[in-house]
């Protein structure tokens, strides 16, 4: 760090213009990474529905019913 300090102050210019122009040199050396194909995640196909007593539009009741399995595990 020290001898970046140096050269920095030798050639006029902050230790951060030294950094980045050293940065800059270093990712114009890499060879552009490969594109990747495209993965789309598994579809289920999986049937059935939901369980006996379970209605989607009652949030209340679902929150409930995973309390209640909360307590039933914590126990």
């Amino acid at each position: 760090m020290r001898r970046a300090k140096r050269k920095a102050a030798d050639e006029g210019r902050s230790l951060t213009a030294l950094i980045e122009e050293g940065l800059r040199r270093v990712l114009e050396k890499q060879p552009p990474a490969p594109k990747r194909k495209r993965t789309l995640p598994p579809v289920s196909t999986a049937t059935g529905g939901l369980l006996p007593g379970i209605d989607l539009n009652n949030s209340a009741a679902l929150q409930e019913m995973d309390d209640l399995e909360y307590m039933r595990r914590s126990r």
